[in-house]
């Protein structure tokens, strides 16, 4: 399965499940706020969907979980250039630590395994960006909107966008179906489950809490994604294990507000 199909199948899963559960939510929506809706479900999943998607395949999915750590750090940064947030020098001093530990990894990753394309982790913090610049968004100007309202107009701005990309990717073709159920079965889960509710959760999050506080949980993302790479024969070297650990001292220094 391509990159392509990857990602616009899991949005697709995702918008069909969300718009059963959320469309009477949709009217609640006031006009004015549906150009944030529409901007948020680029940021915060159409483009990083592909962006992962096309990643995926030239590095391991340990490294990305690594990387897309740094989601905290921009999201402080653009809060900070962007949205006006206030800040402490500290957290200035951990967006650089931050910053030199994911260039250890990437460099690093990059010596050590050479068969891998390590310009592909540009993807990668690209996503993290947009990331970041979705849980400000949603943070200034959707906070008086549900979750659930929230992420389901984000997934029906995006169906038909997806439906187009899967349609002209050759997915419905009668032998590339065939070669695929097992991993459409897969996909299935991780649009319902870890794009579907999990964006609910992830919204909630934002609108009890702060955007850095809420992208917060990608410290998690990294030790799972690992043991699931492991179990995939996947490895790090020492220096990337130390870079990772940067990353996420960066992203706690970042976190602290006094």
């Amino acid at each position: 399965m391509s990159a392509y199909q990857l990602g616009s199948l899991r949005i697709v899963f995702a918008a069909l499940f969300l718009i059963t559960i959320g469309l009477k939510t949709l009217p609640k929506i006031p006009r004015g706020q549906w150009k944030f809706i529409v901007i948020t479900s680029l940021f915060g999943t159409f483009i990083p969907a592909f962006l992962f998607s096309i990643a995926q395949k030239e590095i391991d999915s340990s490294i990305s979980a690594i990387l897309n750590s740094l989601t905290p750090l921009n999201a402080l940064l653009f809060g900070i250039v962007i949205f006006k947030l206030d800040y402490k020098r500290n957290q200035i001093f951990g967006v650089c630590i931050g910053l030199m530990g994911s260039l250890l990894l990437v460099f690093n990753g990059a010596l050590h395994h050479p068969n891998q394309n390590y310009y592909y982790a540009i993807l990668i913090f690209i996503a993290s960006v947009c990331y970041a610049i979705n849980v400000n968004l949603i943070n200034k100007y959707l906070s008086n909107l549900s979750p659930l309202t929230i992420t389901t107009g984000n997934f029906t701005v995006m169906l038909l966008p997806a439906l187009v990309i899967l349609l002209t990717s050759g997915f419905f073709s009668d032998i590339h179906i065939e070669k695929v159920q097992h991993s459409v079965v897969f996909i299935l889960i991780l649009g319902i489950v870890g794009t579907g509710i999990a964006n609910i959760i992830f919204y909630k999050l934002i609108q009890i809490s702060t955007p850095v506080f809420a992208t917060s949980v990608t410290y998690l993302i990294p030790i799972i994604a690992f043991s699931w790479g492991m179990l995939d024969n996947e490895t790090l070297t020492l220096v990337q294990l130390l870079g990772a650990v940067i990353i996420l001292l960066g992203v706690y220094l970042s976190n602290i507000k006094s």
